[in-house]
């Protein structure tokens, strides 16, 4: 059993096909199936099985996928062992993130670590998910922060959740109720934001199996303009948990729970690849990145404002 057999195996299980998998994994649709030919036959057993709704796992597949991601998950701990022993060269890291997470999370992150390590020099590049994978993968970023992200060439983090949430504006309409139902929420001026993404398609996708059409009365590029949109009444939004909670922790805006419909979740996940040990600066900013999102979780509401009555 090889290290490139169990990334095929891992490669096909995840993306549900032969062809998809030899993309992602950057090799040609032959030596991925004959990857897969040469572990069934050192195992004794069919991996997979071809179904009309296209190809799964065997129950030889399903029994062997937790052992095969622990297996590249020690290997890639072996990896990082021995290259802690070189020394720390103090120079320079390059991050891959969401522009979300860009915009509310590393300002805090990174303020700490240069705080801590000011000789490192860091460079940050933005993009959708999809395209931090592929930094990330390329070699053109050391470590990637995005949302609900697994490929079998990366070990994948997840510091926590960050969900979408529904959230308007106190004194509307709806917020009379913290709980609404769906089909009333579709009838709303609703604000979507960034066609395309995965949090476009999410909003989407929860109104569609609904078998409901959403009243969308606009749809801006970035969430922080449809934050400011939702702030000045203009509608609802399902925005990232992180990009709000300042904003509903000080009461401008107001989070609202459906009633009859699964919450959107979504995990804020640190990836690297499996094949390169991270370097001194990433082990440490992981670090930073840990405690500061982990105090952002604990962090309680802030305490409601009272208004001192006029004396008569």
């Amino acid at each position: 059993m090889e290290i490139g057999q169990v990334e095929a195996f891992l490669a096909v299980g995840t993306f549900g096909g032969f062809r998809r998998a030899a993309d992602a994994l950057r090799v040609t649709q032959p030596a991925i199936s004959a990857r897969i030919r040469a572990l069934e036959q050192s195992l004794g057993v069919p991996l997979f099985i071809r179904s009309p709704t296209g190809l799964g796992l065997s129950a030889a597949g399903r029994a062997f996928r937790p052992h095969a991601e622990q297996l590249l998950h020690a290997v890639a701990l072996a990896r990082q062992a021995v290259h802690d022993l070189r020394p720390a060269s103090g120079g320079a890291l390059q991050l891959a993130a969401a522009l979300s997470i860009c915009t509310y999370v590393l300002p805090d992150v990174l303020k700490r670590f240069q705080a801590a390590h000011p000789k490192v020099m860091i460079t940050v590049r933005s993009g959708h998910s999809k395209e931090v994978l592929e930094m990330v993968l390329g070699g053109q970023a050391e470590i990637g922060l995005a949302r609900s992200l697994q490929h079998p060439e990366v070990e994948t983090l997840s510091l926590r959740d960050d969900p979408l949430v529904l959230v308007a504006r106190p004194d509307s309409h709806v917020a009379q109720s913290r709980r609404v139902r769906l089909e009333d929420v579709a009838a709303q001026p609703l604000i979507f934001f960034d066609r395309g993404s995965s949090d476009w398609t999410l909003t989407h996708g929860l109104f569609r199996r609904a078998g409901l059409v959403p009243n969308v009365v606009l749809e801006v590029e970035t969430i922080e303009t449809a934050k400011r949109m939702v702030e000045r009444g203009m509608g609802l939004a399902f925005l990232p948990h992180l990009a709000v909670v300042n904003e509903i922790r000080r009461r401008r805006l107001l989070s609202l729970e459906l009633s009859d419909a699964e919450p959107l979740s979504r995990s804020l996940d640190v990836i690297h690849p499996r094949q390169r040990p991270l370097s001194h600066e990433a082990l440490a900013l992981l670090k930073t990145l840990r405690a500061a999102v982990g105090e952002e979780a604990d962090a309680p509401p802030a305490p409601r404002r009272r208004t001192r009555k006029a004396a008569r």
